[in-house]
């Protein structure tokens, strides 16, 4: 099993925005959950879940790739971060 962790610094003010959108992926994505530093690097938003496989991982960022449905609900995010990084961490 993997956790996939996406971590994003939020721009001034867009944190809670941001964390908002993220959440609103909740229903299409199990297990989703939507993480706020309270340490650390100021306006971060982190985006966890897990899966079995990579492939798992793979398969789903493709069907999220093409879903309408996805698209509409993330639109503008970009606009709401200034970097972000992906941290893929297995479960021993």
């Amino acid at each position: 099993m993997y956790i996939i962790r996406n971590c994003f610094v939020a721009k001034p003010g867009m944190a809670s925005k941001l964390a908002a959108q993220f959440k609103s992926m909740s229903g299409m994505l199990p297990g989703l959950r939507v993480l706020t530093d309270a340490t650390g690097d100021f306006n971060r938003v982190v985006m966890e879940f897990e899966v079995e496989a990579l492939s798992d991982l793979e398969a789903r960022m493709q069907q999220y790739a093409n879903d309408p449905e996805v698209k509409a609900k993330m639109q503008g995010y970009t606009d709401l971060w200034l970097t972000g990084s992906r941290e893929i961490m297995r479960v021993a």
